[in-house]
């Protein structure tokens, strides 16, 4: 979109997560990179920003539950407007944490967790993770920051958004469950359910894609050695041509039936080829994160 000759396009950072994952030191150190910062922001006060001069600088949005006017719905929504909206480059970072270290955290701190300011940090906790799972979901950059430091932290974010480094093309690949459908916001999707099924075989059918016995019986299809070549040859075909058209980031995603087995496999593969021929690569396995979730914490009840 063009006014007076010149585009007319946000940056847009937005970062959420439990309370106590990390969000400050997150936000600091986006600050800290030249970002323009908003913290808590009302929702409805998002759309006014876009629709206002640009900033000449990328823009980073902190959200919580804390927020006056926060609603899950409404967020989600917020995420699908400024993602369809050409004026907007979106990024959405999730900043996740073990129950056991939030607790932790919250223990050092003595503070009232927000969501329950009369009861105890775990009821807390227990209840904004609920609330905030649909946004986890949503999330382009997933960090789990329980054995993160602060200076972790503020590496891992100046890998993906500092501005001042070398320009260039961020990778982030993903697996995936068709039952489940197509992630948001990818660029190119990859089927792989044509590929030999490890959830028959009993031996395997609890692993996943990223166990070696997984890919071995994956391997033993005789379309699996050429589509991993052209795969890879594909996308390292494009990827320069990405970059020179002025993308800072590339979303991929392989698909299969439970996203267990065979995306997963052929995720690790392709990321691993992609980091060795020198493109800076992230890797999320959706439901994999979601099966971690449903695990019970370590000391629940």
């Amino acid at each position: 979109m063009q006014a007076d000759g010149q585009i007319l396009e946000h940056r847009i950072v937005l970062v959420t997560g439990p309370s106590g994952a990390g969000r400050s030191t997150a936000i600091n150190a986006l600050e800290d990179m030249g970002y323009e910062v908003i913290d808590n922001l009302p929702l409805s006060l998002v759309p006014r920003l876009i629709d206002g001069d640009s900033l000449g600088r990328p823009i980073a949005l902190g959200l919580d539950a804390r927020n006056r006017d926060f609603n899950v719905t409404a967020l989600i929504a917020l995420i699908d407007k400024l993602t369809t909206d050409p004026r907007v480059s979106l990024s959405v970072i999730y900043l996740d944490c073990a129950p056991d270290e939030l607790i932790r955290r919250y223990g050092q701190t003595r503070r009232r967790h927000p969501m329950a300011p009369d009861g105890t940090p775990q009821i807390g906790i227990a209840l904004e993770v609920d609330l905030l799972s649909p946004i986890r979901a949503r999330a382009d950059h997933l960090i789990n920051t329980t054995d993160m430091s602060p200076h972790d932290l503020r590496a891992e974010l100046a890998r993906w958004f500092d501005n001042s480094q070398t320009p260039g093309l961020a990778v982030s690949i993903q697996s995936f469950s068709y039952k489940r459908g197509v992630p948001r916001g990818v660029d190119m999707v990859f089927d792989c359910r044509f590929l030999r099924n490890p959830h028959w075989s009993p031996d395997l059918r609890a692993l996943d894609g990223r166990d070696p016995a997984v890919v071995a019986h994956i391997a033993t299809d005789p379309r699996f050695a050429e589509f991993i070549t052209k795969v890879s040859d594909l996308v390292l075909f494009l990827m320069p041509a990405q970059l020179d058209e002025g993308k800072a980031h590339l979303a991929i995603g392989f698909g299969c039936t439970g996203g267990q087995h065979r995306s997963v496999a052929v995720a690790e593969l392709i990321a691993s080829q992609l980091a060795q021929a020198g493109w800076q690569v992230a890797k999320r396995h959706r439901e994999l994160e979601r099966r971690a979730a449903a695990q019970p914490a370590v000391g629940a009840g």
